[in-house]
Order: structure tokens, then sequence, then C-alpha cells
């Protein structure tokens, strides 16, 4: 009786890590899919704030393409976004501020290529129009 009892059991434990073996690929696909897209989600805010401090910099009387540029870089070192471009488009038609901030996807992604291609750019833009001093 107690054999008996104990090949059942042994039985039960193969019948287990055969399951889990089966499952755990697809398992551990999704958790490292959840932190990489969870990554991309906090660079993607972290671009956007970027460019909109960028623009009110450069919203701002006075204001020069360096002070704009230290902006964009002090809100993105936090994130460790160093190999950042950004773009500043002046309108006097408008009067407004256009930045757009974009790094490679390359440069910021956790995983490298493993869920497929990485030849493309985050980014963000952001337009605000330009403050006076009457």
């Amino acid at each position: 009786m107690i054999r008996t009892l104990g090949k059942k059991r042994h039985l039960r434990w193969a019948a287990v890590a055969v399951e889990l073996a089966v499952v755990m690929p697809f398992l551990l696909l999704m958790l490292f899919g959840i932190i990489e897209y969870g990554w991309i989600f906090t660079v993607r805010q972290g671009l956007v704030t970027a460019a909109r401090e960028g623009a009110r910099t450069a919203a701002l009387p006075g204001a020069t393409e360096q002070e704009v540029a230290d902006r964009i870089t002090d809100t993105l070192t936090p994130l460790g976004v160093t190999s950042h471009t950004y773009t500043l488009v002046s309108d006097p038609i408008a009067e407004s501020e256009t930045v757009t901030v974009t790094v490679p996807y390359s440069d910021v992604t956790l995983l490298g290529d493993w869920f497929g291609t990485t030849a493309f750019d985050l980014g963000a833009t952001c337009s605000m129009r330009k403050e006076s001093v009457d």
C-alpha cells in the first residue's frame, strides 16, 4: 500500500515537471515583454516631458538654443538617455516654438532585438507659443 502511494506521487511530480517545462518559456516571454513595454513607456514619457520642457524654455524671451539643449539633457539624464537628438523650429508667423526630441530604440531597449527589429526611433514633439514682454 505504501509503495503504491509513493509511485503515484512520483508520477504526479513528473507530470508537473513536464507541464512546467512546456509553459515556462511562454511565461518568461510574457514577463520580459511586460518589463520591456513598461520601460519603453517610461522612456516615451520622459521624451514627452523633455520636449515640453524644451519648448517651455524656448518660448521664454531671450532664450538661447544652448539653454533649450541643456534643459532637454537635464530632463533625460535621470533616465539614462544620453543619445538623444532634438530639433528646434521657430515659427515667426504663429509666434511659436516647436521642439522634437528623438532617441533610437536600439539605445534604450533592455532586451535588444529579442522581440524583433530595433531600427526605429522613439520621439515626442511639443509646441508652445512664444511669450512676449509687453
